[in-house]
Formats: C-alpha cells, sequence, structure tokens
C-alpha cells in the first residue's frame, strides 16, 4: 500500500530558501515591512511556487479568529434569471479583497436558513451579506446578532443592520422624465402592487412618477394611474383599459417589464404600435425579456452588482458597524420603445 504524500509545510520552504521559518511566515502573512529584505523576500517565494506551498487556512483562521470568508445568505436570489447578479457583486468585491464568498440560497426554507447562520458561525465568516430576491422590509434572523450583517436589496425593520436598497423612487422619477422629455402630457402608469401595499418597489416608483409630472406642470391625478400585480396578464388588461377611456394616454410608465410586455400586447391587439402610437418604459432590464420585445424596451436596471458590491464594502470597512441606509441609484437602459409625442392638428 502507497501511503499518500505529505503536504509542503512551511519548514520546506524555509529550507529551501536558506532563512528561517519565522521569515517564511513574516512574507506570506505581508508583516515583512522593513524586516526582509526584497531579495530574501523573492527568495521564499521562489521556494512557495517551486514546491507549490499553499497556507493552511484552516490553522490561520483558528490564530486569527476570521476565516478570509464572507457569507452571502439569499431566499431565491441564486434561482433568480436577473437578481443572480447580486452574488456575482458581492463575489467580485470579496476576491479583489482577498475573500471569498460563502454562499447559501434558503429558498425561503426557515430550518435551511438556521442551519445556514449556523455553520457560517462555525467557519468564523468576516460577516454576513443578507439578500432578498425582491425589495422588501425584512426581519432578520436573531442569530445574526453573533455576526456582522449588511442587508442587501433590502431593509432591516429593526433599524439595526446597514442596509443597502435599489432608490426606487428616483428611478421612477427618472423613467417617467423620459416621457416628459419626449413631449408626452398625458403619461400613464401601472404599477406592480396594490394602493395599499406597504412594498418600496411600488411605493417608491410611483412617487417618482408623480414628482416628474407635477416638476413638469403636468397631471398628477390618479385617474391615469392603475394598479396590478406586476405580471404580463395585468399589464394587458390595464393597457387595454387605459385605451377604453375618451382621452387614453400617449405613453405608459409600466412598474416593471413583464406589465411592458402585456402593455405591448394590449396596443398589438388594437392595431397600434410601440411607439408610433404609445410610447412604453419599464423597470428591471430583465435581460432575458427587454432587449427582445419588438421594438426593445426602454427600461431602468436595478443595480444588483453594485448594491451587493457596496454591501461588500461597508461589511469589510474597519471600524465598528452602524445602522445605514444606502439607496442606489438604478441606470437608465435606452431602446426603441420611446418616441417623440406627437404634435395635435
Amino acid at each position: 500500500m502507497t501511503r499518500k504524500k505529505q503536504s509542503t509545510t512551511m519548514w520546506d520552504v524555509a529550507d529551501l530558501a536558506g532563512v528561517s521559518q519565522a521569515t517564511v511566515s513574516l512574507v506570506l502573512n505581508n508583516a515583512d515591512t522593513g524586516r526582509v529584505t526584497d531579495e530574501t523576500r523573492e527568495r521564499v517565494m521562489d521556494a512557495v511556487r517551486e514546491l507549490g506551498y499553499r497556507t493552511n487556512a484552516f490553522a490561520k483562521t483558528l490564530r486569527s479568529g476570521e476565516s478570509g470568508m464572507v457569507g452571502f445568505i439569499s431566499d431565491e436570489v441564486a434561482s433568480a434569471p436577473f437578481s443572480g447578479k447580486l452574488l456575482k457583486g458581492a463575489q467580485a468585491l470579496a476576491w479583489e479583497t482577498g475573500h471569498v464568498i460563502l454562499s447559501i440560497d434558503t429558498f425561503n426554507n426557515a430550518q435551511l436558513e438556521a442551519a445556514a447562520i449556523d455553520m457560517m458561525l462555525s467557519y468564523r465568516v468576516r460577516g454576513v451579506v443578507y439578500a432578498s430576491m425582491y425589495h422588501r422590509v425584512i426581519d432578520l434572523p436573531e442569530a445574526l446578532s453573533a455576526v456582522p450583517t449588511v442587508v442587501v436589496n433590502a431593509r432591516d425593520r429593526s433599524g439595526t443592520a446597514p442596509s443597502v436598497f435599489p432608490d426606487e423612487e428616483v428611478g421612477g422619477y427618472a423613467a417617467t422624465r423620459q416621457l416628459v422629455d419626449a413631449g408626452h402630457t398625458r403619461i400613464a402608469m401601472i404599477n406592480i402592487q396594490a394602493h395599499d401595499s406597504e412594498l418600496p418597489a411600488g411605493i417608491g416608483r410611483l412617487a417618482g412618477y408623480r414628482r416628474a409630472l407635477i416638476e413638469a406642470g403636468l397631471d398628477a391625478s390618479t385617474n391615469l394611474v392603475r394598479f396590478g400585480e406586476g405580471d404580463v396578464a395585468d399589464g394587458l388588461r390595464l393597457t387595454l383599459e387605459l385605451f377604453g377611456e375618451s382621452k387614453p394616454p400617449t405613453a405608459i410608465f409600466c412598474g416593471n417589464d413583464r406589465t411592458a410586455w402585456g402593455a405591448y400586447q394590449a396596443l398589438s391587439s388594437l392595431g397600434l404600435r410601440v411607439p408610433q402610437d404609445c410610447s412604453i418604459v419599464g423597470f428591471d432590464n430583465q435581460e432575458i425579456l427587454a432587449p427582445h420585445l419588438q421594438p426593445g424596451l426602454t427600461t431602468m436596471e436595478l443595480p444588483f452588482e453594485r448594491m451587493a458590491r457596496r454591501a461588500v464594502e461597508i461589511l469589510l470597512d474597519e471600524g465598528p458597524l452602524v445602522y445605514s441606509e444606502s439607496p442606489i441609484e438604478c441606470s437608465l437602459i435606452p431602446r426603441g420603445s420611446v418616441a417623440k409625442a406627437k404634435v395635435p392638428v
């Protein structure tokens, strides 16, 4: 029976480089400032590369109390086609700063979430990014009070954990301004939730829509606002309802891209064209949908990667973690669904 080859040790590196084990430790832990010459450092690193030496991450964790890992707990982010960018953004910044992401998608299972938190605590993660698939107010699990935590794409109800989320109102304002600047004066909005919903997305986007209209001196009353549930069927139904009015809109701000898709279908069924007969702006920039509509949908892109990067920045920042709110601006993605308003004859 052959015995498993033993791993290369720090002493092996020291022996090959002709230095002490303490010198190797100083070099590998970047603690050699002013104490090790450049020539010696290079000799140590040459020995590391030649022997294929890897530091013992577990032993390092025991010594320092930190693993170099950042926990990432989400409900359904990893399985969502567009919000998986949250994980991408967190992973990118973690890698740039010498950390790795330990990610768990709980699928809203409380038992799995509890086990994930326990596992992350056992690995002594530097902190946890707690992510939501959609913008909402959440109650953090009590177990997370034992580790620095930043909430992303959501807000902490208790006002304890720093929260990073999309600036919905500024996004709604920017979307509506596109239509105002194109000369439209009858601009409707189809929201993605009921009028009495407490979800931040619909509340903020509606507030931005109204602010843009008021600023432009246009009618901001509720007669051009409809409330759906953010799906294609509601976009279809409510657009038909708007065009059943005696004075239909010439433009519609849809609270998400699925609603906009339904609006496209409604206009087509009426023999009308986007944007010649009605301009449309969406929200989310769902890449599996928005670019592929005919014409491509002008929409607001949710800043998933930037939100996640900011969350990791806050988590890794030196000093105590204090409550803060960081709204991140959404970006306009212009395509072909907005045209200049027709001048009345």
